[in-house]
């Protein structure tokens, strides 16, 4: 059976379904606080992503801690409990390999926030009141 690589840098469906299984359980693992770490220990953090190298041997976990407050903090403390992460998301995901985690701030929101204020400010809005030139 042949692997079939996506033109265009698109994920398989099998990168899609590992980063789901994974972002599950780092949310879980986050949620119930498993992670000694004061840091962790006193804020929410949410996982709204999780992306897979093509081999599976890399996920790169998007983390925001709620209010976006404190995030590179969150994301150090993170870093100091890759082994255990990483363990536990061995044991829960069934991989041949575990794969290597990294952690990044997840700026979504942030850039689609700016979208959007760019989309209200005056320069854009005058452009788009004028009237069609056809």
């Amino acid at each position: 059976m042949s692997r079939s690589h996506h033109s265009g840098g698109e994920p398989s469906q099998r990168m899609l379904r590992v980063a789901e299984l994974i972002r599950h359980r780092m949310a879980d693992l986050l949620s119930r606080h498993e992670v000694s770490d004061p840091v962790l220990e006193t804020r929410v953090v949410t996982v709204p992503k999780v992306s897979m190298s093509p081999d599976l041997k890399l996920a790169t976990i998007f983390v925001m801690p709620l209010g976006g407050k404190d995030a590179k903090e969150v994301v150090e403390a993170l870093d100091r409990h890759k082994k255990f992460l990483r363990g536990e998301v061995a044991r829960n995901v069934n991989l041949k390999f575990a794969p290597e985690i990294r952690f990044k701030i997840d700026d979504t929101f942030e850039n689609s926030s700016r979208i959007d204020a760019l989309l209200r400010s005056e320069k854009v809005r005058a452009d788009l009141d004028k009237p069609d030139e056809d």
